[in-house]
């Protein structure tokens, strides 16, 4: 009979728009805000586009909406957030206050956001005897979005707890350790459900000696389900014209099913060597170390050099103190009481080698996949200021701006090129080369670049 969608909180109603115009097979689209203005919007939107058979207008309580149109069977579910200060770390209080979840500041916050989310589905389902099946959760620019499959059953809801983790967050190196909140046994047609035990650390980080963040609780398990996936990849991939981010949206799903299901949150390898102030490994290199000790490893969709493992710790520490000894640091320059001098001081117990393996490669990365957001136009970002009056940008601050653009692509290598840079110091009356100095001394110019 197709697909019935509800948007609880349209605004203007363009999502569902496109639902109507790109999604084949639906069957009724209720586009609902509370306020008046943003309903009436809908429907002229819905009339501008040609697609009032389908889609309807409507000005009520999401909640009371949502609950008159629930029903006994499995619905998909899918949730946007945007406020991702809140679950990145920022506002650990007000995260909690909304999500029931303390959000850390750390390297991984994007997917800990994913999770924090799925763990608020989870523990709100299981008040009305219902729980979640993620299908796909994806952090993309500056938001989340998370597709779950919502199923009832009382038997088990009870699994609920043995699902979430709380977070042992190290502040001074980064590592990160899991604790369960609940315990599920299985002997062979029964399961026992007990508490947990714990902790999983001590007070005290055993690798750099500093002290412990908790975090959490956030949803343990799978992020995606690979089969669903697969299906959609297959779909996107068969009729690329069908959608004008088709080959993001590849590049994507592409790595989600390449991630590592079972291992929760990433590291990246640039925080790990700043963590002991040596050059960076490349990421193939640390990839191949990691597999060639046996340890599984994958990249992330939510961080462009992150790193899923399954390897503790302490063998990412072995890894970097192995490539210490071929990128050596000034140790006398730390301080005794630095995560890196902590580090460092002990031997490593496995010797890492660094030679590139065919498998550290993924898929997604030798096809040359577009996996991250890619700039639309040349310089795109943030902007200058807007000016208190609400005028303009100035020509001054145009040139300057053009002027600054691929300075450091383009190096000047003829001394003569230094002429059109005005002279600081001359303009402070401080220049003492006279006509030698290679800067302009130009009142002019100066003033014009002031």
């Amino acid at each position: 009979n197709g697909l019935r969608v509800l948007e609880g909180l349209a605004a203007s109603g363009l999502r569902s728009v496109r639902f109507a115009l790109e999604v084949p097979g639906l069957r009724s689209i209720t586009a609902n805000d509370f306020s008046a203005k943003a309903a009436a919007l809908i429907a002229r939107n819905a009339q501008h586009n040609g697609v009032t058979h389908l889609l309807q207008a409507s000005q009520r309580d999401a909640s009371m909406l949502m609950y008159e149109m629930r029903g006994k069977k499995d619905r998909l579910l899918c949730v946007t957030c945007t406020d991702m200060a809140v679950m990145a770390g920022n506002s650990g209080e007000t995260c909690y206050s909304k999500y029931g979840s303390v959000s850390i500041k750390a390297k991984y916050c994007h997917e800990m956001a994913l999770r924090i989310i799925l763990h608020s589905l989870d523990q709100r389902a299981g008040v009305y005897q219902r729980y979640i099946h993620p299908l796909l959760c994806v952090s993309v620019d500056f938001y989340i979005r998370v597709f779950v499959r919502v199923h009832t059953g009382q038997a088990m809801v009870k699994n609920s707890a043995s699902k979430q983790v709380l977070v042992y967050n190290c502040v001074g190196c980064g590592s990160f350790h899991f604790q369960r909140l609940g315990k599920r046994t299985t002997q062979g047609t029964h399961i026992k459900y007990s508490a947990a035990t714990g902790p999983p650390v001590g007070a005290e980080c055993e690798h750099c000696g500093h002290r412990h963040q908790l975090g959490g609780p956030i949803w343990g398990e799978a992020l995606h389900d690979v089969s669903f996936v697969q299906k959609v990849l297959s779909a996107v991939s068969g009729n690329p014209s069908r959608f004008g981010t088709a080959r993001r949206i590849e590049g994507m799903l592409s790595m989600v099913t390449e991630e590592l299901e079972d291992v929760p949150l990433y590291y990246t390898v640039d925080n790990l060597s700043s963590t002991v102030h040596c050059s960076t490994p490349p990421l193939l290199q640390f990839r191949s170390a990691l597999l060639h000790a046996g340890h599984r490893v994958s990249l992330s969709h939510a961080c462009k050099n992150a790193l899923k493992t399954d390897a503790p710790p302490r063998v990412l520490w072995d890894v970097m103190r192995c490539w210490e000894k071929s990128n050596p640091v000034k140790r006398d320059r730390l301080s005794e009481s630095s995560p890196a001098h902590h580090i460092l001081s002990t031997e490593p117990i496995l010797q890492a080698c660094f030679d590139v393996r065919e498998d550290a490669n993924p898929q997604s990365r030798r096809r040359h996949l577009t996996r991250f957001q890619e700039n639309p136009e040349p310089f795109w970002g943030p902007k200058a200021r807007a000016n208190a009056g609400g005028g303009g940008i100035s020509s001054d601050l145009e040139d300057r701006r053009k002027q600054g653009q691929n300075k450091r692509k383009n190096q000047i290598t003829d001394a003569t090129q230094l002429k059109s840079f005005p002279c600081k110091r001359f303009r402070k009356g401080k220049c003492t080369h006279g006509e030698k100095c290679c800067y302009s001394h130009d009142l002019q110019q100066t003033d014009k670049m002031e």
